[in-house]
């Protein structure tokens, strides 16, 4: 297991395949990792599905008001939704979307984020200065590389749970 330097700024995701660990970057986009650490306490973010997998791109999870719903729901829904929480001010910055970084999911207003996320399964420069990063996978890549793929998969992969390692 990778050693935690600030498990205040570390997410923990349990998937049924393991945990991957996300360090947040807090003094590149403050607002997108509270959000994310507020959810995640909260326990909004708990059974929700990757609603949208995209081989050789990524998975997009966070749709906390339609995602933790069941099977047929999950489906026809995921992904339209956010939390009742107010949307966000983009945070652009110079890191780009590489491998393995979080991005902030949004329509097509850059001031649109709320719940939803992205992880990069490659490095995905055109979304540099157009959607938000605020994180990276630092342990269990190789679990992200397994989530079901569809827009929206069959059989949704889910998070179990989502924590702040500060509170574990």
């Amino acid at each position: 297991m990778t050693e935690v330097r600030d498990a205040e700024n570390i997410i923990l995701v349990e998937l049924n395949s393991g945990t991957v660990m996300i360090e947040l970057m807090p003094k590149i986009a403050p607002n997108h990792v509270n959000r994310m650490k507020e959810l995640s306490r909260t326990g909004l973010y708990d059974n929700v599905c990757f609603h949208r997998v995209i081989d050789g791109f990524m998975a997009q999870t966070g749709d906390v008001k339609h995602g933790n719903m069941g099977q047929n729901f999950a489906l026809a829904k995921a992904g339209t939704g956010g939390s009742d929480l107010p949307n966000l001010k983009a945070e652009f910055s110079k890191i780009p979307h590489d491998r393995g970084t979080i991005g902030a999911a949004r329509s097509s207003h850059p001031d649109s984020a709320n719940s939803q996320f992205f992880i990069n399964f490659m490095d995905n420069h055109f979304l540099n200065f157009k959607y938000t990063v605020y994180g990276r996978v630092i342990e269990g890549m190789e679990l992200v590389d397994r989530i079901a793929r569809g827009e929206p998969p069959k059989m949704p992969d889910r998070i179990n749970s989502m924590r702040v390692a500060a509170d574990v």
